[in-house]
């Protein structure tokens, strides 16, 4: 006879909640961005934006139209000049708690979600180099903004991530072992389906950081504040949409095997440029047209929370 699969188990609960991170505030007008029911988001913001009257009025543009749509946006401190080359000097920590406070001043409360700074082990980060001063931007942030939920450092799941986060740990000392959100990029293993079992050095997977973080702090949730199925990047991964939307559909396999310890995942990004610049994770295209990884993505999300 048929095999009847009855119908809750198909529904299982997957205790993560998903958002999508952009940098455009035409998200929210999307009518596919609006059909998914998304209540959370991410942006990035430099350290520095305060000094700069073009960058805040991006900011605000983004923070009005998702507020507007009862989004709730993660604003994540980067670097200034992202892509720059070569980097900007790490900000001392007293640069960094004069500006940074201004931020957190200005958006009120109007975000109470705040990541310390972005990808902090990666080379483009002037941090990759002194885990001490990210762990001091957090101590400083901690003190900066009561009530704030703050994913305390974040990395991307890159060789050497394990001895960044002990390093890291070290230096930030009881902090450290209390912070409650660790962000993860866990690009590496979304794209090239990295499991417990093949996970390495060079691509070691969501569980081996979590093992580095439970080294000193037995209570962190993970978040995954930047992941996706890549439609482009580099050289190692040419355009590929059908690959993207095979990614996308692992991407969400993976959460319901660490849904009890990863609490959000933030899929970056919405909108695509054609496979025509450097990187492109976007479910749409730059017009907003629907791209296969949408369909996984959507598929995804019935069973996660919002």
């Amino acid at each position: 006879g048929l095999m009847v699969v009855p119908s809750n188990a198909a529904a299982a609960k997957v205790n993560v909640a998903v958002g999508i991170g952009d940098q455009s505030p035409r998200m929210f007008d999307d009518a596919n961005w609006n059909s998914l029911g998304l209540k959370k988001t991410r942006y990035f913001i430099e350290w520095n934006a305060i000094d700069q009257p073009g960058a805040m009025a991006d900011a605000d543009r983004f923070v009005a139209a998702a507020k507007a749509h009862g989004v709730s946006v993660l604003m994540h401190i980067s670097i200034d000049d992202i892509n720059s080359v070569p980097r900007r000097p790490l900000p001392s920590l007293a640069a960094y708690k004069t500006k940074v406070r201004a931020l957190i001043k200005h958006y009120g409360k109007r975000i109470r979600d705040w990541g310390v700074w972005n990808e902090a082990n990666h080379k483009s980060q002037p941090t990759s180099s002194n885990p001490k001063r990210a762990a001091d931007f957090y101590k400083a942030f901690k003190s900066m903004c009561s009530g704030c939920r703050i994913v305390a450092l974040d990395v991307l799941d890159q060789k050497g991530v394990e001895s960044y986060i002990k390093r890291w740990m070290t230096a930030a000392g009881p902090s450290g072992r209390t912070a409650k959100v660790i962000g993860v990029h866990n690009y590496s293993q979304v794209n090239r389906r990295i499991t417990e079992k093949n996970a390495s050095g060079r691509y070691p997977g969501v569980a081996r950081i979590l093992a580095a973080i439970r080294k000193s702090n037995k209570v962190a949730k993970l978040w995954l504040t930047e992941t996706g199925g890549l439609a482009s990047f580099g050289n190692g991964f040419p355009c590929s949409l059908s690959r993207q939307a095979s990614r996308t559909k692992y991407m969400f396999d993976l959460i319901k095997t660490y849904d009890k310890v990863v609490e959000r995942l933030y899929s970056y990004n919405w909108f695509g440029n054609g496979c025509s610049g450097a990187f492109d994770g976007g479910l749409v295209e730059a017009n907003g047209k629907a791209r296969p990884a949408l369909t996984a993505f959507k598929q995804g999300i019935k069973n996660t929370q919002r």
